[in-house]
């Protein structure tokens, strides 16, 4: 079994090598309304927001996006390693839960998710794992109504008969996957 960190980890690299290769972080992303650099605001936003409602500061610094998220990802590494913070008992609306659990449970899969809307504002295929994926859809089955709330995920999208499970599961979060056309020659 991973540690908490190792976890954060699987989830906040990937994220990291797609945050690097963006190249224009004015693209709309897949979130309606939302660029690029939205998204990747966003992520930090709610981290911070997050861990300063349990006394921990991640600093904002300034830069491009990609150099604001290095350091940001720098922070929350060495948060994520913090046993005191981590292991703090928290209530939440599903019950007796770890400030660690819940970077878990709803800020790890957010990693998870909103790597795919950075790689696909690029044009970017993106493949979330079948563990990935699984993750994702136990989250979704976990808040149940509670997922559709203002500020987290969309409404679930139809998805088409014999749609991949990655168009299942995102479809789940309110994103519409576009299936690619062949190029012809």
């Amino acid at each position: 079994m991973s540690t908490l960190a190792e976890t954060w980890d699987r989830h906040a690299d990937p994220l990291t090598e797609v945050v690097n290769a963006v190249t224009d972080w004015d693209a709309p992303s897949p979130c309606e309304g939302w660029t690029a650099a939205d998204v990747l605001d966003h992520l930090m936003q709610t981290h911070r927001e997050f861990m300063l409602r349990h006394g921990r500061e991640v600093p904002l610094v300034a830069g491009t996006p990609a150099e604001q998220w290095n350091a940001h990802a720098a922070a929350m590494a060495a948060l994520v390693r913090d046993g005191d913070l981590v292991s703090r008992p928290l209530e939440t609306p599903f019950g007796d839960s770890t400030v660690g659990q819940v970077l878990l449970d709803f800020y790890g899969m957010d990693l998870i998710v909103h790597r795919w809307d950075l790689a696909t504002s690029q044009g970017e295929d993106h493949r979330l794992t079948d563990e990935e994926l699984a993750e994702v859809d136990a989250a979704v089955d976990g808040y149940g109504q509670a997922a559709y709330a203002p500020g987290i995920f969309k409404e679930a999208v139809p998805v088409a008969p014999g749609a991949s499970r990655q168009e299942q599961v995102l479809g789940r979060t309110g994103r519409a996957v576009r299936r690619r056309r062949p190029q012809t020659l």
